[in-house]
């Protein structure tokens, strides 16, 4: 009897490795897209290449013409309509090569529990003051900046370069204050800007409740390496945006923690 040769599928540690390495980008693409506009648009473009390809094989050349245009600045189209997503994703790896990093480090020099005292100390007015938001169900949006780009946020923004306290935050959102109506950016320690202006997101799939408030905290996770936190006006709910996703009803506990861990 002759057997079946198999040797075409050779199987390397370095080809597992490969595999793993393509799941993981791909993975990491869905969860950037999953929920937004992007995945329609995505799927809109992919069904384009299959019709193409159809008609190509069916031999229908007005039909492959057209579509050929569309496939020729395919790539170029996908950058010009997905450069949201490609720099949510170069946002993500480079966090993940660098803050790990920067964090070993703190920790070597200065030992974690003196970080985390130090870190404590900086997180406290924000707490308190969103304690006192939430109590008289003053609406905030606060966003943290790992880096401060002045030519996405200084736009639109009041620029006050201050230092962070409850005082001046609760102030800041009381609805007779002219700088109540937008987001705090945060950045470098200090309160960088006020009133600020920021992109919605498009994601389709969050709840009912959310308003604009709610859509500018996650659209602003989604373009820069930022995280928020929002302050509901109706209920007074604590909310948590990180990477585009967002942490409902949180306690105060667990807005310490993830302050912590990412401010």
């Amino acid at each position: 009897m002759q057997s079946l040769d198999f040797s075409f599928l050779k199987i390397t540690p370095l080809g597992i490795l490969d595999i793993i390495l393509v799941a993981l980008i791909l993975y990491q693409l869905y969860t950037l897209i999953k929920g937004t506009i992007a995945a329609n648009i995505f799927i809109g473009l992919f069904l384009i290449y299959a019709i193409y390809f159809l008609v190509k094989a069916l031999h229908m050349p007005l039909l492959t013409a057209i579509l050929g245009k569309f496939v020729d600045v395919g790539p170029i189209a996908i950058i010009v309509i997905f450069w949201q997503e490609i720099r949510r994703f170069l946002l993500v790896v480079g966090k993940n090569a660098s803050l790990q990093r920067n964090k070993a480090w703190w920790q070597y020099f200065f030992g974690k529990a003196e970080a985390e005292k130090n870190n404590y100390a900086r997180i406290k007015p924000i707490i308190d003051a969103c304690k006192s938001l939430k109590q008289t169900r003053t609406g905030a949006l606060i966003v943290f900046a790992k880096y401060y780009d002045e030519q996405f946020y200084q736009n639109s923004c009041e620029v006050m370069e201050a230092k962070i306290s409850k005082r001046l935050l609760e102030s800041i959102f009381q609805k007779t204050s002219p700088l109540h109506d937008g987001a705090v950016v945060i950045a470098e320690n200090k309160i960088k800007s006020a009133s600020c202006i920021l992109p919605l997101t498009d994601k389709t799939d969050l709840p009912p409740q959310f308003g604009l408030r709610h859509r500018a905290g996650i659209g602003v996770t989604e373009a820069n390496e930022a995280t928020a936190i929002i302050v509901s006006e109706e209920t007074g709910e604590i909310s948590y945006a990180k990477q585009g996703k967002v942490k409902m009803n949180i306690s105060f506990a667990e807005l310490e923690k993830l302050l912590n861990k990412d401010f």
